[in-house]
């Protein structure tokens, strides 16, 4: 627990009072059902403004509700939101319908998406949950009519600048466990695997801004084993950018270490253009303990495509590291036969949980909020749904976990104390946040029902 009590970085929101506005799992169970009537389509209906009428009305006997009725008393205001809500998504889920439907169908996903753009033209930033995430959904869902489906591998725009980038990242901090929660739980993993190592050597996946290292620099400094942080820079169309980034990084990992008087290097490892990792190209000193760190899919990170995390994980059995840590965005398995439809259907649940605990978790200014989702959760989203729709399917949660299990690693006990950290962690935020061990290696983050992160913790040594 040395980690979170000493990071300079950590703050205290616990004195806020806070609200919970999620609905259950088995609400959106209800809209798994057929939206659209593709044999009245089929059949040569044309009036599209019928068909999204009858969508909007249709189940409204539903008692699915976006917010939960805390008791009989519920405002009209109340109640109409939840109406359109429901609206909302039955408009999105029947557009996404529309689109997998073929391209005959296309022009009528094209007249529900005009219709959601008149219902959410305002909501980018001052609208409900549920409406913000209508835009953004709607916006991904146009994108793939418009066949703007470029650059979706990448976490934020090219304009937004560094500093925009910079702000959002503290402030998703501030409104969120997410990130200190991946950063301390495999921290501490690394701090008890190599107590009493002499030289400690980390291979970081995506070392992006190295907010990691610090909390773990100030702790091994108590200790003093030298610690060197390898780096993977891309070899991309953005490597020169991706290289300046990671020598920056460098620098501040490097000054704050030597403030702390903690022995410190840094390198970095250059991936192939198709950012395939090969363990060769790294510099190795007998006597180190070795580990792998892996950060995928958080919020804030740029998405990387399965082949450069499967060639990270067989570099690490081909060197047998001391441990390895996996962080990993958590999605339920949708059945294959569901297909775009189903997908779509559970990320929109995935970040309506998201987004919910956001805004309860630690109440932000409006432009805060609106920051965080223009530089972090509207670009996730869109390629989100760009990759689904290509059938480009995202490293699954778990799919990381069973390559490992099946290449021989087995899984390393997350401890007490770091169960307790985690714990702790939590009760700084509202309490709708809770921790769950899954397997005895496996430390998960959810809100309410809906599991959002995990963190496992392996180890190829006998």
């Amino acid at each position: 627990m040395d980690i979170m009590m000493n990071d300079p970085d950590f703050l205290d929101f616990s004195d806020h009072s806070i609200t919970t506005t999620l609905s259950s799992d088995e609400d959106w169970n209800n809209l798994w059902s057929s939206l659209v009537d593709w044999e009245a389509l089929t059949a040569g209906e044309n009036d599209f403004q019928t068909l999204i009428d009858s969508i909007i009305d249709d189940n409204n006997e539903n008692d699915l509700v976006l917010t939960p009725q805390s008791d009989q008393s519920a405002t009209t205001e109340e109640s109409d939101s939840n109406e359109k809500g429901l609206r909302l998504v039955h408009l999105l889920m029947a557009a996404a319908e529309a689109l997998s439907a073929g391209t005959q169908s296309h022009h009528l996903a094209r007249a529900i998406l005009v219709r959601l753009n008149e219902l959410v033209s305002k909501s980018h930033t001052d609208g409900t949950n549920i409406e913000r995430l209508a835009a953004h959904f709607s916006r991904a869902l146009h994108n793939l009519l418009d066949g703007a489906a470029g650059a979706h591998t990448h976490t934020h725009t090219h304009t937004d600048t560094p500093r925009d980038a910079l702000t959002a990242f503290q402030l998703l901090q501030d409104m969120s466990p997410y990130i200190k929660f991946a950063h301390f739980t495999a921290n501490q993993a690394i701090l008890e695997a190599v107590a009493h190592e002499k030289r400690v050597h980390i291979i970081d996946f995506d070392v992006t801004e190295g907010a990691q290292w610090a909390s773990l620099i100030q702790a091994l400094s108590q200790s003093g084993p030298h610690l060197r942080i390898t780096a993977l820079s891309r070899g991309s169309a953005s490597g020169r950018r991706s290289l300046a980034t990671v020598q920056e990084t460098g620098r501040r990992l490097t000054a704050f270490a030597a403030s702390v008087r903690q022995p410190f290097s840094f390198h970095k490892c250059r991936l192939d253009p198709d950012e395939t990792f090969r363990p060769s190209s790294l510099k190795l000193v007998r006597g180190e303990a070795l580990v792998f760190n892996c950060m995928l899919h958080l919020p804030h990170l740029t998405f990387r495509a399965s082949g450069s995390v499967a060639s990270f994980l067989r570099g690490a059995k081909e060197l047998n590291p001391r441990l390895v840590v996996v962080v990993n965005e958590e999605m339920t398995r949708v059945e294959d036969s569901s297909g775009f439809v189903g997908q779509f259907m559970d990320s929109l649940h995935h970040y309506s949980a998201v987004f919910d605990s956001l805004e309860v978790g630690f109440p932000m200014p409006r432009w805060a909020r609106a920051l965080v989702e223009r530089v972090f959760l509207g670009p996730r989203i869109r390629g989100s749904v760009t990759r689904m729709y290509e059938s480009e399917s995202e490293s699954e949660s778990g799919e990381s976990e069973e390559w490992l299990s099946a290449a021989g690693f087995r899984g390393v006990p997350i401890s007490f104390a770091n169960h307790c950290q985690a714990t702790l962690l939590l009760g700084l935020f509202n309490d709708g946040y809770r921790v769950e061990e899954l397997e005895s290696n496996k430390l998960v983050l959810g809100w309410k029902s809906r599991r959002l992160l995990s963190a496992s913790v392996w180890t190829s040594n006998s």
